[in-house]
């Protein structure tokens, strides 16, 4: 899910999509307005799932997208390989996901983990 709002009312830190792929902003400028034209705000961002830098320049007055980022929390099923087959501790839902190199030694059957879930994707992150 996604809402629409004002490029003015974003901040960094706050989620942004741009390329249908949701991003988290890093850093916002924005130029005076000049003698014919409105103010513009350059966004740079980086992909929460794959994390490529993107950047924007857009008036402050247009429409974007924010996308609706919900952290969840899930089970530990099994592990095979880079893999981990969870289930999500509201909803009962079985799914597998790949495990970030960084977090191979915390993730272990039967402990909880913590999970991103954004535009029908997912990524395990910590806490």
């Amino acid at each position: 899910m996604k809402v629409q709002t004002e490029i003015r009312q974003l901040k960094e830190g706050s989620y942004i999509v741009i390329d249908d792929e949701p991003c988290e902003i890093v850093g916002i400028s924005i130029s005076k307005p000049g003698k014919h034209g409105a103010a513009k705000a350059r966004i740079d961002a980086i992909g929460i799932f794959d994390g490529q830098k993107r950047s924007i320049v857009q008036p402050v007055t247009a429409k974007v997208y924010v996308p609706i980022v919900e952290r969840k929390r899930a089970q530990v099923i099994s592990v095979v390989g880079d893999t981990a087959q969870l289930m999500d501790l509201e909803t009962y839902e079985t799914f597998e996901l790949h495990v970030p190199d960084e977090l191979k030694d915390k993730v272990e059957p039967g402990k909880e983990i913590v999970y991103l879930e954004s535009l029908g994707k997912r990524k395990i992150v910590e806490r």
